[in-house]
């Protein structure tokens, strides 16, 4: 087992089965020191949890909620990333753009996508401190509340 899969194994998780694409895209792609993984939502077990926008209110995602949304994704882009490489061959989480499909009157994009940093910073340690964007959005693919992608290097 990896280190990585030791740290995820320590906090009770494991690293899922690739999620197949749902458009013309592969996962993840590697390019020299670099794998760029395609946004990853938060499928579990071939279904989203919940859909729709996040926000405070009747018929929103709990900000909460989406906040452990975000974490899937980053656990999904992990198991991306395993499929072009060798986990313990990542030496930088480099940068981190997260989505939240966002209710107009919703301000906490940020702390939505922290759920998929801290769970980069679970997994790499030092390494999965990166750079970042956490952008608002009217929609995303299949009405999910938040999409992660993400860049990381490799060991040469």
């Amino acid at each position: 087992m990896s280190v990585v899969a030791d740290r995820l194994a320590a906090a009770g998780l494991t690293v899922p089965e690739v999620v197949p694409p749902v458009a013309a895209y592969v996962p993840a792609v590697r390019d020299g020191r670099y794998v760029y993984v395609s946004g990853q939502l938060p499928v579990r077990d071939g279904r989203m949890p919940a859909t729709g926008k996040v926000g405070e209110g009747a018929g929103l995602v709990d900000p909460a909620q989406a906040k452990e949304l975000a974490a899937t994704c980053a656990l999904n882009a992990i198991a991306a990333i395993a499929s072009v490489v060798d986990l313990d061959a990542v030496v930088r989480v480099v940068k981190v753009v997260g989505f939240v499909a966002a209710d107009p009157s919703f301000t906490g994009v940020p702390q939505v996508v922290n759920g998929a940093s801290e769970l980069f910073g679970l997994a790499f340690g030092e390494a999965g401190r990166h750079a970042r964007s956490a952008i608002g959005v009217a929609s995303l693919p299949l009405d999910a509340p938040v999409e992660v992608e993400v860049v990381v290097a490799v060991e040469d």
